[in-house]
């Protein structure tokens, strides 16, 4: 029977090791030169910015009545914060073996610990530059934090499944690894970053839909720019898909954890 002291004590063992890890990985990445670990927001900061700065010399708010800012930030980072979390997960494993010596050290333990710092360096990175950009007069306050809150839970939930789904098969083969980057530039275009679900054609909205991730992003903008913008997404099937995603990747990370002998 499992009883509330023991699964207390799971809990502070749990989190001592996701917090060895963490401090590890930053470590490993970064270093304790330069600017340390001050990297793992700034980096994304600054992929933003460069996009943000290149919409703004093509001067695309000419063409669009969406401040170009606003529509660069809230897209860019979206995509971040599920594209780097998968990229982190694929072949963490055979680097990190010797870790797995340690009995309360396992499979998922390694991945968590990747996407949580992938996951908390992209959100760092937007809530600094959305507030950088709202100083300056850049983009307005966001018309619904809430909003635009659920909309960036769901994408780390899509993050979380994906990481541990794409990480689990990365093991199996290297493949994986490189077919993963060739869909990443693919789907690219498509995951809503550069684009609203309503300046598509009717007919082809629904079917943008069905690519979760453009449900999180048109929930992110609505909740930053609100009205007279028009915004669909289906967050329900957004949430169902996650729990999914998230289910089999965990399952998948189990079958893994079986296969993988520590060094």
């Amino acid at each position: 029977m499992v009883t509330s002291t023991s699964l207390g004590r799971s809990f502070q063992i749990q989190r001592r090791v996701l917090g060895a890890l963490l401090m590890r990985e930053i470590l490993t990445r970064y270093g304790r030169h330069n600017i340390g670990f001050m990297w793992l927001f700034f980096e994304p900061m600054t992929f933003t910015l460069g996009i943000t700065a290149l919409w703004s010399m093509l001067k695309v708010e000419h063409v669009t009545s969406v401040p170009i800012t606003g529509f660069a930030l809230t897209g860019y980072s979206s995509v971040l914060v599920w594209r780097n979390a998968v990229n982190r997960c694929l072949l963490a494993i055979e680097p990190n073996q010797s870790l797995l010596y340690h009995r309360n050290v396992r499979v998922l333990d390694i991945f968590l610990a990747r996407v949580l710092l992938e996951i908390s360096g992209a959100t760092i990175s937007f809530i600094v530059l959305t507030f950088i950009f709202v100083a300056v007069g850049w983009c307005n306050m966001p018309y619904d934090v809430l909003i635009a809150m659920e909309g960036w839970f769901l994408l780390v939930g899509y993050a979380l499944g994906l990481g541990l789904l794409m990480g689990s098969l990365s093991d199996l083969s290297e493949t994986i690894d490189r077919v993963w980057h060739t869909i990443t530039y693919l789907t690219f275009p498509l995951s809503g970053a550069a684009y609203l679900v309503d300046w598509l054609p009717q007919k082809f909205q629904k079917y943008a839909l069905y690519l979760p991730m453009v449900n999180g992003v048109e929930m992110v903008r609505e909740g930053f720019f609100g009205p007279p913008l028009k915004f669909h997404y289906n967050w329900p099937y957004f949430l169902i898909f996650d729990a999914f995603l998230i289910l089999f990747g965990l399952f998948m990370v189990g079958e893994t954890g079986k296969r993988v002998e520590p060094e």
